[in-house]
């Protein structure tokens, strides 16, 4: 009688039960409660998951781009769009992209906390995405007047932001510089003029493509910032690094503090103060002036 009133089954007994009748109608009594209170928790369970798969990935995107800064954000994820990623990616370089489309998002489930649903052309999505930390923005929408509000924009927002755009008309382009873009680029023009490179000077276009910035490839370019350089060499000639008899790598241009630059550079140019050097040479070359550096003055 204590396990009927307890477990609220709420009869009594019909006939009067042997003791292993009642030992028997009391298991049956607990064992159905076990079985009721697992179907209960597998079914809360499952609830509980559902709810938390909606609402803990947006909890971890929100906090990965709080912490975010010196990233790139990444406008329209069309075939300009995923060719700047996958460049991104290569440089190992932190980014953001932003899509109108739901549907181009929701096929992002690898990368899904690296997508922003929504319009570039508002505060609040540019704000999402950590426009006041990024470094740079890039907008390659197919529509050149989107390309210059996103600019726009992120200008407003973030005045020392670099920004770099899509553009198909070279009317556009002038707008875009006037609205703060930094650089503009159009497909056509380049590709166009790729293919008729290929034509004239076949081997040349061969010989510029061995060169990359690219770890894959046996050549690269590599930078060096005078700021990472020690106070010694500031002010001092290039050719007291050593590069070219450490490693075998080559010094071939220069970028002075005011943004001009300077092709293979005099070995009496002085290193000064944001200025930056630009070193090409195989991986081997590199690795090797790297660990220079690093020994003579790490």
């Amino acid at each position: 009688m204590t396990i009927i009133t307890v477990s609220t089954v709420g009869f009594g007994e019909v006939i009067p039960l042997s003791d292993a009748g009642k030992i028997f109608t009391s298991l049956l009594i607990l064992s159905s409660l076990g079985i009721i209170a697992f179907f209960i928790s597998v079914f809360s369970q499952q609830l509980i998951d559902m709810q938390m798969h909606f609402i803990l990935p947006g909890y971890k995107q929100k906090l990965k781009f709080k912490k975010m800064e010196n990233h790139v954000i990444v406008v329209g994820y069309g075939r300009n769009g995923q060719q700047v990623v996958q460049q991104l990616k290569d440089y190992n370089e932190t980014f953001v992209v932003i899509d109108q489309s739901h549907k181009v998002v929701a096929d992002q489930p690898n990368n899904k906390l690296n997508f922003i649903e929504g319009d570039a052309t508002t505060d609040e999505v540019l704000e999402k995405a950590g426009i006041h930390k990024a470094k740079a923005l890039i907008t390659s929408l197919p529509i050149d007047a989107d390309n210059l509000f996103v600019a726009l924009t992120a200008r407003s927002l973030n005045p020392g932001l670099k920004i770099i755009s899509r553009a198909a008309s070279e009317s556009s382009e002038k707008k875009m510089k006037i609205a703060g873009v930094n650089s503009v680029i159009m497909p056509e023009k380049v590709g166009g003029a790729h293919m008729a490179t290929l034509v004239a000077k076949p081997d040349i276009v061969e010989f510029l493509e061995h060169l990359t910035i690219h770890d894959v490839h046996n050549t690269q370019i590599f930078e060096i910032m005078s700021n990472d350089l020690p106070p010694s060499l500031h002010n001092k000639p290039i050719r007291e690094l050593g590069i070219r008899a450490s490693s075998g790598a080559n010094i071939i241009g220069f970028k002075a503090p005011d943004g001009s630059y300077t092709l293979n550079p005099s070995a009496d140019t002085p290193i000064i103060d944001g200025s930056k050097i630009f070193i090409l040479g195989t991986l081997a070359q590199i690795d090797a002036m790297k660990k220079y550096l690093g020994e003579k003055y790490g």
